[in-house]
């Protein structure tokens, strides 16, 4: 393969997979500023404030507005509406600035991306060690995530979260609703049969001859999209793999046009989009404080706000909720907060492949987003999973595939207050996740690639996780319906209330679970009292 192929490949593979690289470490959010004394200052009541409109967020917002209670959800990012041959997303094949949160890192992979200032759907947010991706937009990570929606066996479950969760209740009511809620299918078999699903064919075969388990991986899409697709009906945005930073053509149940749009359809819901919050702080008659710049796409600060409400609801991701608080407890705007706070933070330990075997024949283009996994959960304590997932459309058949791992792992991290750049950083220890990886996930993927194919393991270039977890977990931070200690009104309903990890599955169908089973307690008990 020539060096300008193998270069094309690699950097969409990391736009399909979401692999941020270079990316400089940023502070306190510090919008474009217009002129002082051009932007004016808003203050505004709230009864409840939701931060983040990722799957805690719209869960939070949905079932509180559905109880009655007035919400507002604070989104930083824009809407992106789709529908058939939209163009509202960038393209894995051809990036654009809609890709890039304005103060993210302009290089890709190591390629430098020129774009003008824009409001885009990702930020990359660099530690020591580690850089973890974070999204922007309505519906959050919902919008640019491939989808993958698995449920923990209870063995893997209860090895990994507390008991009091009780997984029989959640398997019973909680993770079927949100199943309901998203629309979880699997890709019919007419589709896999495609030849734009060569790849995940391939997949499937390999993982058999492996002697691994295999499964089809429940889908949060309408995959009458994908066959109307492949009967020319539309332009392809998931036959060809051009869906990995959100899908154009609609079909894909998003948080956006699910949850939240429910929730606006109560008429109790009121979503501020391009609203960043930059601190919090309990007011002295203990309401709360939330302070906001109202931005346009490019960044800039065209209203600064001030919000006071009964409760705040912190759904702004892991890494986000959890700086969020550290700083408030750094800087005294919020006075004991729990001494666990910004530890326990984990990376669903995330690995990244790019299999390489022109006697594969995956084929080009391929299809997506996702069909085939490996569950490999026999041993709670060494759970894992590989999935297969498309590489977008290159001008060359790469003759390459992607692969993702995640699993379990005790390696954590922490947040330690920095006041010269008046931000939280992310510790994480050089040798992270390396038991699992080393013993377990490379493993399983170097089975599943036989002898004939070659590996690229991105995160060994640069690590990085697009499944942050932790910071602000159950047990030392909160409790388990996401109750601050001692800090009433003041919840943490998203990654960060994760210990870590997802129990060797993508975490976004046990954020929404965990956060149904924390509504309905709090819908009873806290209503007309904290919130």
């Amino acid at each position: 393969m020539k060096d300008i192929s193998r270069r094309s490949m690699l950097v969409a593979a990391a736009t399909a997979s979401g692999l941020l690289l270079g990316a400089r470490p940023t502070g306190t959010p510090t919008p474009i500023a217009l002129r002082s004394n051009t932007v004016p200052l808003t203050y505004e009541d709230h009864r409840v404030v939701v931060i983040g409109s990722g799957f805690g967020g719209g869960v939070s917002a949905l079932r509180l507005a559905q109880a009655g209670v007035d919400v507002t959800v604070l989104e930083r990012g824009q809407r992106w509406p789709s529908g058939p041959n939209a163009e509202t997303f960038p393209r894995a094949s051809a990036p654009d600035k809609r890709l890039l949160w304005y103060r993210s890192s302009p290089n890709l992979f190591g390629r430098p991306l020129v774009f003008d200032p824009y409001a885009g759907l990702v930020e990359a947010v660099p530690g020591v060690n580690m850089t973890a991706l974070c999204a922007a937009g309505l519906g959050g990570g919902s919008l640019v995530y491939q989808g993958m929606s698995l449920q923990p066996a209870e063995a893997v479950f209860n090895a990994h979260f507390p008991e009091e969760l009780d997984w029989a209740k959640m398997d019973r009511v909680h993770y079927p609703r949100v199943a309901r809620m998203l629309g979880l299918a699997e890709a019919p078999d007419e589709l896999i049969a495609a030849d734009n699903y060569r790849a995940a064919r391939v997949f499937a075969e390999r993982v058999r001859k492996a002697g691994m388990p295999l499964s089809k991986i429940p889908m949060p899409i309408d995959w009458d999209f994908a066959l109307a697709e492949l009967r020319g009906e539309m332009k392809a945005s998931y036959t060809n793999g051009d869906g990995a930073m959100g899908v154009n053509n609609g079909g894909k149940h998003s948080v956006d046009v699910t949850y939240i749009a429910a929730a606006e359809a109560t008429g109790r819901c009121q979503v501020q989009t391009l609203h960043e919050v930059t601190d919090l702080e309990r007011a002295r008659d203990g309401r709360w404080t939330v302070h906001v710049q109202r931005l346009d796409t490019t960044g800039a600060v065209v209203e600064n706000k001030v919000l006071t409400a009964n409760s705040v609801i912190l759904a702004a991701g892991s890494l986000n909720t959890t700086r969020l608080l550290v700083r408030a407890g750094a800087k005294g705007l919020i006075p004991d907060l729990p001494d666990g706070l910004g530890q326990n933070w984990g990376t669903n330990a995330d690995r990244i492949y790019v299999w390489t075997d022109p006697t594969a024949e995956f084929g080009a283009p391929q299809g997506g987003p996702v069909v085939y996994g490996s569950k490999n959960w026999d041993d709670p304590r060494a759970a894992h999973t590989v999935i297969q997932a498309s590489i977008p459309p290159l001008a060359v058949d790469p003759a390459s595939t992607m692969l993702v791992g995640y699993g379990v792992s005790d390696s954590r991290g922490s947040f330690v207050y920095d006041a010269a750049r008046d931000d939280a950083i992310l510790h994480w220890p050089q040798d992270g996740d390396q038991t699992i990886q080393n013993n377990h996930i490379d493993p399983s993927v170097r089975r599943i690639v036989g002898s004939g194919g070659m590996l690229l393991d991105t995160n060994s270039l640069f690590p990085s996780t697009w499944h942050p977890l932790g910071g602000a977990s159950m047990g030392a931070v909160c409790d388990l319906d996401g109750r601050v200690h001692d800090q009433p009104g003041l919840y943490v309903l998203d990654g960060a209330l994760l210990p870590g990890n997802a129990a060797a599955c993508n975490p976004s169908m046990t954020i929404a679970a965990v956060a149904e089973r924390a509504l309905d307690n709090l819908v009873a008990a806290d209503v007309g009292t904290r919130i």
